[in-house]
């Protein structure tokens, strides 16, 4: 039992940018008031934030930016995580926070579900004012081509694809979520489990969320990412480039093209 195990160690894994240090402070708190205790290793993506220092947390300096929506960052904290024997490995961006039980809900998955590779945790949407918003159910459930990152929990049996987010073109790292759930779907044989609850907040910037609940658009919405940015980069690769590419993603990346040998 995951759970009743002492011996069982959990890692948060949190990239950072240049994010208030208010939201930052936010995210920090969730990971330490969890009921079932997660070391946090926080990766400063080029700007880091000096007074981490006096935080109980494993804070890595990376020196600089790499314009991947923190990728890298979460990717070295990933393989350290898995270099230093964790059991459970979590991504939390630094806008974003857990509810107190988080982890305690994904190892109650973990335990309910022991063939799954990995468990999929449900979120709420939240206003930029704090507020939750009434979107109706989760865009992760049933799973489909896209989970966000906020809402892995990973397992020993996932863990050998987690490199990806550091090998996957920067190109393509607008959408990095999305490529890294078709990684996991084409490398996995076992389905995910998924949590009976949603503990994850994720503050939600897109202004396509808002019209979908007949609300304007708050002041500093996003417009969604294009996909076609990364199929127009996907398209100008010579075959031989592609192969790489291909290689370096995990993915067979050749059927979303429209192309002719080059």
């Amino acid at each position: 039992m995951l759970n009743g195990d002492a011996q069982r160690r959990y890692c948060v894994v949190t990239p950072y940018h240049q994010e208030d240090r208010d939201l930052l402070k936010r995210c920090l708190m969730s990971v330490r008031q969890q009921t079932v205790a997660a070391d946090h290793i926080v990766v400063a993506d080029g700007f880091p934030q000096r007074w981490l220092s006096d935080w109980p947390i494993r804070h890595i300096i990376l020196d600089q930016a790499h314009g991947d929506y923190g990728n890298i960052a979460r990717g070295i904290g990933a393989l350290m995580a898995i270099s230093e024997k964790y059991d459970g490995i979590i991504f939390l961006d630094a806008d974003n926070w857990f509810d107190d039980d988080h982890i305690a809900a994904c190892v109650t998955s973990a335990e309910e579900n022991p063939n799954a590779p990995y468990i999929i945790a449900q979120r709420d949407y939240i206003r930029i004012d704090g507020s939750v918003m009434a979107v109706g159910g989760t865009e992760d459930v049933p799973m489909g081509d896209h989970v966000d990152t906020n809402c892995y929990f990973f397992l020993p049996q996932s863990f050998h694809l987690l490199h990806y987010w550091c090998t996957l073109p920067r190109e393509l790292s607008s959408h990095g979520d999305r490529f890294f759930r078709s990684i996991l779907k084409a490398h996995l044989t076992a389905p995910p489990a998924i949590t009976a609850r949603r503990t994850v907040k994720y503050r939600c910037l897109f202004e396509s969320i808002y019209r979908s609940i007949g609300e304007p658009p708050p002041p500093g919405a996003k417009p969604n990412l294009n996909s076609k940015t990364c199929l127009d980069w996907l398209n100008s690769l010579h075959d031989a480039d592609l192969a790489l590419v291909e290689q370096m993603s995990g993915l067979h990346l050749s059927s979303l093209t429209d192309r002719t040998s080059r």
